[in-house]
Formats: structure tokens, C-alpha cells, sequence
């Protein structure tokens, strides 16, 4: 008698096997199917970086050099669109209404997504519903400089003069209702002196003025004008951030300088809620392992900005903290465009 675990032999052993192996290999393709997670989402067009400011400011160079990273990181070409002007608000406008296909992503700062829903009463865009964070990635400090031929070297001193001389206590500021400004007004109320804030179409005129002596004081980020104070044209006599800046490691803070008051700036990149949440997921997975490449730092850092590494859920995190320390300034401000 024939053992149970062999077959006669002949066309019937042939067609047995031949099912066997067919039921393998339909087996191994099953398990290895369920062994591969799902493939991430591919960007089959161009990446669309929309700036809204013009080339060569601060926001402008943060995504150029995230965009370049990107483009290696994606394998698509990652191309910035500076869309300048009210402030930044026209390239959320125009970011906002984005259809679904489209690669766009927005980086924006405080101003555009913070203050602007705050002081305009039609702004065109609702920050908190028409976008998506998608990645935290520098932060910056303000700083408080003076024209040289102004006699004070310590913020105390310069907070003297000015309450001494009241008219002549301006503040220049690169705009109006911008985060400079705000900071400025923040700097009055706790020093308790009474500043005439002025508005400028950008940093460059504003330095100008400041070193010409024009304005004596002026407040903008710390990046603009560090390279005027570290070749003596300036003196910077505060930062504002909570510790001393990397970059400027002599230069106080305003709590040491006497004043208790911190404050920083950011750029984060937004999708338009238009986007579908599993390319949202692989673009900020993906400017997130950018950050911590050790050559994306030191392009940050040769252009005098604090990178930052921040997944989807801290950025969203930071957002809602920073609006809370800064939506109350803003408002008792009372600030009007």
C-alpha cells in the first residue's frame, strides 16, 4: 500500500505539483503584500514655493534654502515664486484658492499669519482655516540698534534720553504693522516711554536713515543688522530673544539689558487646505528630515537665522502658543492700518 505522503505517479503528479507551486507562490506574493507599507504619495509635477515678499529678504533666502534641499530630497524641481506685496497678503490670497492638484506650498511669517487676520477687516484669507501647518523651520531674534553719533552705549541710557527727549524718541521700523512695530510698541509700554513709531518701506531705506541719522533708533530682525553693527556703522544694544544670540554672543538680551521682555519671529511653511492630508504628510516629512541635514544648518546659520527641526504636531503646537502671546499685544495696540 501506497505511503499517505506519496503520489502515483504519471499526469496526475504533474498537474499536483504545478498547483502546489502556483499556491506558493500566491501565498509568498499575499505575505510580501502585507509586509510593504503603502507607498508614499509621489509629487509627479513641480514644487511651488510662494513667498510673498520680494528676492533677497529674509523669508526669500529661507526658502531658496529649503528649496534646494527639497528638490534633491523629492526628486522634482522645487521652484520660489516671490509674489510681493500688501504685506504678504496677496501670495496668501492667491495661496488659498490653490485646486487640489497643484504642488504650492507658502512660507509665511508672524506678520502674515498672526497679525495681518488681526488688524485687517477684510483680509482676503482666514490664516487658521484656508491653511494647513506643515513645518516650522527658523526662528529669528529683533534687535534694538542705534545711530552712531547717538550718545549712549546701554539700553538703560537709551531709555533715558528718550523719556528726556520725547520728541525726538522715534522708532523706525522696516513696516508698519509689522512684527518690528508691534515689538516697538512693546518696548514703549514697559519701559514706560512714549515712542512715535515709523514705518518704512523695507529694511534697506530704514538703515539708510539710521546710519545717515535720520531716525536715531530703529528695531528690525537681528539678521539685517548685525552685519551693520559687527562693522561699527551701528550699535545694536539688545536682542530679543531669551537667551543671547549664537551670532552676537556680546550683545545682552532685553531682560539683561534691564527690560523684561522676550519676543522672536519664524518662517513655517502652509499648505492650502486644498491639499490632500497624505501629500501634506510627505512634505512636512520631508522638510523635516531637510532640517536636520548638517549642511542645511550651515547655510542657515552663514546667513545669521537659527534653523529649527519641527514635525507637523510641534509646529501646530507653536502656532497656537505664539498667538496667544502675540493676538493680545496686538489688539490693545490698537493699531489701524
Amino acid at each position: 500500500m501506497p505511503s499517505f505522503l506519496s503520489f502515483p505517479r504519471g499526469r496526475y503528479t504533474r498537474r499536483m505539483l504545478a498547483l502546489l507551486s502556483v499556491a506558493a507562490i500566491t501565498a509568498g506574493f499575499v505575505v510580501a503584500a502585507k509586509a510593504q507599507p503603502a507607498p508614499a504619495p509621489q509629487l509627479d509635477a513641480p514644487l511651488h514655493i510662494v513667498v510673498g515678499y520680494a528676492p533677497g529678504g529674509a523669508t526669500d533666502r529661507v526658502a531658496r534654502i529649503v528649496g534646494d534641499k527639497l528638490s534633491q530630497k523629492l526628486g522634482v524641481p522645487v521652484v520660489v515664486d516671490n509674489k510681493p506685496g500688501a504685506g504678504g497678503r496677496l501670495a496668501a490670497q492667491q495661496v488659498r484658492s490653490t485646486p487640489a492638484n497643484q504642488n504650492v506650498l507658502m512660507l509665511a511669517n508672524p506678520a502674515v499669519m498672526v497679525v495681518a487676520p488681526l488688524v485687517f477687516k477684510d483680509n482676503g484669507y482666514e490664516a487658521e482655516s484656508d491653511f494647513v501647518p506643515v513645518s516650522h523651520v527658523n526662528d529669528y531674534d529683533f534687535a534694538l540698534a542705534v545711530a552712531p553719533e547717538l550718545p549712549v552705549r546701554e539700553l538703560n541710557h537709551l531709555l533715558a534720553w528718550m523719556r528726556a527727549n520725547p520728541k525726538q524718541a522715534n522708532v523706525g521700523v522696516p513696516a508698519t504693522g509689522s512684527l518690528p512695530h508691534f515689538f516697538a510698541l512693546m518696548v514703549g509700554e514697559k519701559a514706560n516711554v512714549q515712542t512715535q513709531v515709523i514705518g518704512y518701506r523695507g529694511s534697506a531705506p530704514l538703515l539708510n536713515d539710521l546710519l545717515g541719522g535720520q531716525v536715531p533708533v530703529a528695531i528690525d530682525t537681528a539678521d539685517v543688522v548685525l552685519p551693520q553693527h559687527d562693522a561699527g556703522k551701528l550699535r545694536i544694544l539688545a536682542v530679543s530673544g531669551a537667551q543671547r544670540s549664537p551670532f552676537a554672543p556680546k550683545i545682552p538680551t532685553f531682560k539683561e539689558a534691564g527690560l523684561d521682555l522676550s519676543a522672536t519671529g519664524w518662517n513655517t511653511f502652509f499648505a492650502p487646505t486644498s491639499m490632500p492630508k497624505d501629500k501634506v504628510d510627505r512634505l512636512s516629512r520631508a522638510i523635516h528630515d531637510v532640517m536636520q541635514d548638517p549642511d542645511t544648518a550651515r547655510r542657515f546659520k552663514d546667513s545669521l537665522m537659527t534653523p529649527v527641526v519641527s514635525t507637523q504636531a510641534q509646529t501646530v503646537a507653536m502656532l497656537k502658543a505664539y498667538r496667544a502671546q502675540w493676538s493680545p499685544v496686538v489688539q490693545k495696540s490698537g493699531y489701524q492700518p
